[in-house]
């Protein structure tokens, strides 16, 4: 028995049953433990027997029992009024679970449960470190109880409820410290509430309160603060807390925080829990009726900042709901109220919702203002809505913004808000015009755009701001406005619809582009680069669908346009990797060769005497594979040009590459990436297959029907190796230059590529005959036996022509080895003599032995080559020079004693012949001090 049971039972029987002490005690034993003045005062913790007090809450049979009870709750509260130590919460909270289960039949009961309840919004206290992780699971299970006591019918019981919970986001230190604890970290009751699960039971507690205002707004205070966490977030959204609040938005509520703390709760629940099953649980006719009432209000009565600013955010939930197609904006009107509410500062109405409104140039409408542009764009995504908008005369609302700056004129917003909503109108244009043709076109939209864009090419003064999204890259210029209008007009051309395009070219806005684009290159802009790209893409994107399939028109774009596209295609290489928009510019100028400039003869002409091919060229050598396909296309498409063949075959690239060379090594990588089977040298292996890929390799045959491409037609139009083939083909298999053995190995198969794709098809015919068990009349069955044979025949020729070549390649690499070797043996046996000269000359030099016995080979040699016979009448000339000091055979300088002395200038003045320049004077050496040339003129000789 421990003492704090020992003290409870000598108290027991110490008391008489009329509540006498029994005169044999020594001493009064309290019934709880109680903090005495000195301990009291020292601010510590006595033991307190809270089991003893459990029990006595859950006796029922002694008639003076719930004086008792009341008395022992009431010294619990005075007990832990400086706070709850963790290791006493859960007996604690099981007293208060207690107190609350009387209350029905014992009102008493409700002043001490309100008590203990205050005590729960107290800091927890900690001894040790290690109470946090001790204690956490009855922490949790104790605050979830809160949320079940909220079924309690008693207002100031849950208005403490959810005082308590708010407290926790709002820690305070203890009124006074005690020794020996410390208060717990001051997330640690906000996690045990999410562990808990105390969110979803404040969720389940509105219900309780349908027409009790007050605690109504405290639970949304209580979600408020919950709602600040992912974990409590999911934890509503599991009960449908969106649902249930949204609701309830425009119930009756003279404070006003109803609003506010719901859109809050809303709002929070949209960021940090499942987007997409909240805007489900909010689009239901119930919630969106009730948005469209409290937007209504708002806008029509709604005049302080706080109302604007709530007017607002209801509108960007909206917005965010309106996102799903299955929510019934248009079923509750809301879509009508919006176009209206969107359009009507711009188009006059005789609503009665809009009469007498005005937006005022603050910050809050401003942004509304803002908003209703987006949510159209997001509106007109559902087609139901186009006929509202046509109604609501959008284009025309948004045109009024689409127009130069007019001087002097009283406008009701500000210069830099007026630019910001232009640039918005022209980006929602840009997403609603193309779904309104004809009122695009009643419009005049065509004239309007170009008239602005006219006005974005002058040089006329014009500050603008660029402080917004759109305006981005737009301060102190105009591209910003540019850019937007060039994005409208290539919605609009994009269309494909003649009506638009023929009002276009009859205003001449082929010729205005390329003005534009000249323009811009002309003047570059390194600061707002990203931005002129773009503009550029949009110009030539433009231009293309304005000119595809019209020969016409590609007349008009003519050399000009070209030379524009010449222009972007000499940019430099390594800017493709820059990201900031040179790779979209090079797609869309491939774009525009195809669409602008193929098909019109004087166009290709004047693109192949600018070395546009040679251009291409350089691009495909790139090997950037986002690029290979469409080059390659307008290659097929360019070499129908007879002209086209001779500049292909002249280019040439790095290390000398011929084009042939550069497209064979682009079908062995696309084989390769393909996981096409061929052996180390490029030699066909199956001979059945010779092209299947992987793909094909995995795939199973299975019966498809007639409109629908089998795997092997696919195939054609998935990889260019069908457009390298047209390319090699166009240009004669027979006499493509700078081809490597490799090459023609590799050419053998693009020779045959047609052959083994029809073998492909005819192979799968075969295979789908199987599949669906038919059986072919013997006429038909013997055609497909022999097509298949003669494709696997071609497939063994290519493979027997291919080996031939590396065999013969083999021979040669051997011939050419061998050579190599001579060379270097020859070199070798040139270095040897060479080293065994020097060797010689350096023994001559340093032994006089050696010199000597040169000397006497070099006399014997002299002597042997001389005739035996001297004839008659013969000079003799003495081979050797007197006075010569050298320890080496003399050179090839030697004395001729028949030459006169006079002509020699005497014995060669000590044989200094070291001379730079050495002059000639009657056949002779001599040493001169000087030399002088003079261009004399020639002089006749007299005959």
């Amino acid at each position: 028995m421990s003492a704090r049971e020992a003290a409870a039972t000598a108290m027991t029987e110490a008391e008489e049953p009329g509540g006498r002490k029994n005169s044999s005690s020594p001493r009064p034993i309290p019934v709880v433990g109680v903090v005495t003045e000195d301990e009291e005062a020292k601010g510590m913790f006595k033991p307190m027997d809270l089991i003893r007090i459990i029990k006595l809450l859950e006796e029922t049979d002694k008639d003076d029992l719930e004086e008792k009870q009341l008395k022992s709750v009431k010294k619990l509260v005075q007990y832990y009024q400086n706070g709850l130590p963790l290791r006493d919460l859960a007996q604690i909270f099981k007293v208060l679970s207690l107190c609350a289960e009387k209350i029905e039949n014992q009102p008493h009961f409700i002043d001490s449960t309100y008590d203990i309840l205050k005590l729960c919004g107290l800091p927890f206290l900690k001894k040790k470190a290690s109470d946090e992780i001790t204690y956490a699971e009855d922490t949790a299970n104790s605050i979830a109880l809160l949320g079940d006591l909220m079924k309690i019918p008693s207002s100031e019981l849950r208005i403490q409820i959810c005082k308590c919970i708010v407290d926790f986001y709002h820690a305070e230190p203890p009124k006074k410290h005690i020794p020996g604890y410390q208060q717990v970290s001051s997330s640690f009751k906000i996690q045990m509430a999410e562990v808990g699960g105390l969110a979803k039971t404040m969720v389940q507690s509105m219900t309780l309160l349908e027409y009790q205002l007050v605690e109504k707004l405290w639970v949304l205070k209580v979600l408020q603060h919950l709602s600040t966490s992912e974990v409590n977030c999911t934890l509503m959204m599991k009960v449908q807390a969106a649902n249930g609040i949204c609701a309830h938005l425009n119930d009756p509520d003279p404070s006003g925080q109803l609003l506010f703390r719901s859109s809050e709760i809303l709002w929070n629940l949209l960021e940090k829990s499942s987007k997409e099953e909240i805007i489900q649980q909010l689009s239901n006719l119930e919630c969106l009726l009730t948005l469209k009432e409290v937007f209504k209000n708002l806008f029509m009565r709604g005049f302080s900042h706080y109302d604007r600013q709530l007017r607002n955010d209801i509108l960007v939930i909206t917005t965010i709901i309106a996102q799903n197609p299955g929510a019934p904006m248009i079923e509750c009107g809301f879509t009508k109220d919006l176009i209206l509410f969107a359009t009507f500062s711009e188009v006059k109405s005789q609503d009665p919702l809009v009469k007498g409104l005005k937006l005022s140039n603050s910050y809050e409408d401003f942004e509304l203002k803002k908003l209703l542009f987006n949510i159209i764009v997001i509106l007109c995504k559902d087609l139901p809505t186009i006929q509202l908008l046509i109604e609501g005369k959008v284009i025309l609302a948004l045109f009024t913004y689409v127009k130069k700056p007019e001087k002097h004129k009283i406008i009701e917003w500000s210069a830099a808000q007026h630019e910001e909503l232009q640039l918005h109108a022209m980006a929602t244009l840009s997403s609603v015009a193309p779904l309104l043709i004809e009122e695009y076109m009643s419009c005049q939209g065509n004239a309007r755009v170009l008239a602005f864009l006219e006005w974005c090419e002058n040089e006329d003064p014009f500050f603008s701001h660029g402080n917004s999204f759109h305006g981005t890259g737009g301060r102190g210029n105009k591209f910003a406005q540019m850019r937007y209008s060039l994005r409208l007009l290539r919605a609009m051309v994009h269309l494909e619809e003649e009506t638009i395009n023929v009002d276009l070219c009859e205003k001449g806005t082929i010729q205005q582009l390329i003005r534009i684009f000249k323009t811009i290159i002309s003047k570059p802009n390194e600061k707002e680069e990203a931005i002129v790209l773009e503009i550029q893409s949009d110009i030539l994107l433009i231009l293309s669908g304005l000119c595809e399939n019209h020969l016409q028109r590609k007349e008009i774009f003519g050399t000009e346009g070209v030379d524009l596209i010449l222009h972007v295609m000499k940019t430099d290489p390594k800017k493709f990797q820059s990201g900031l928009g040179y790779n979209v510019l090079l797609f869309s100028t491939l774009d525009s060769i195809w669409c602008c400039i193929l098909g019109c003869y004087s166009s290709e002409d004047y693109f192949l005497e600018k070395e546009g091919i040679f251009l291409l060229l350089d691009l495909l050598a790139l090997n950037q594979k986002r690029f290979c396909n469409l080059i390659l296309g307008i290659m097929v498409e360019f070499c129908d040009n007879p002209k086209t063949a001779a500049h292909v075959n002249v280019w040439r690239g790095k290390k000398d590459q011929t084009a042939a060379s550069l497209l064979i090594k682009l079908w062995r990588k696309e084989e390769k990436e393909l996981g096409v089977k061929r052996d180390k040298n490029g030699k066909i292996i199956d001979t059945k297959k010779p092209l299947f890929t992987s793909f094909q390799e995995d795939q199973k045959f299975m019966p498809l029907p007639a409109n629908c491409p089998s795997i092997a037609v696919m195939d054609v139009a998935e990889n260019i190796r069908a457009k390298i083939y047209a390319v090699l083909g166009k240009l004669d298999f027979e006499n493509l230059p700078g081809l490597s053995a490799e090459d023609f190995v590799t050419l053998c198969i693009i020779h045959r590529y047609l052959d083994f794709k029809i073998g492909e098809i005819w192979n799968e015919i075969f295979e789908e005959i199987k599949l669906e068990k038919l059986r072919p009349v013997s006429t038909d069955k013997k055609v497909l036996e022999t097509i298949t044979t003669a494709s696997e025949n071609i497939g063994k020729m290519v493979a027997s022509l291919q080996s031939e070549m590396i065999e013969s390649q083999v021979r040669q690499d051997v011939q050419n080895e061998q050579k190599v070797y001579a060379k270097i043996q020859a070199t070798h046996k040139q270095r040897e003599l060479a080293n065994k000269s020097w060797e010689n000359f350096l023994a001559r030099t340093s032994n006089a032995k050696t010199l000597k016995k040169a000397k006497r080979l070099q006399e014997k040699a002299i002597e042997s080559s001389r005739y035996n016979e001297r004839p008659q009448n013969a000079t003799f000339h003495q081979t050797d020079i007197k006075g010569l000091n050298t320890t080496v055979p003399s050179g090839r300088v030697v004395t001729v004693e028949s030459t006169p002395a006079r002509f020699m200038g005497g014995p060669l003045a000590d044989t200094d012949i070291a001379l730079k320049k050495l002059p000639i004077r009657g056949g002779a050496l001599q040493r001169v001090k000087a030399v002088k040339t003079l261009n004399e003129p020639k002089k006749s000789i007299p005959t």
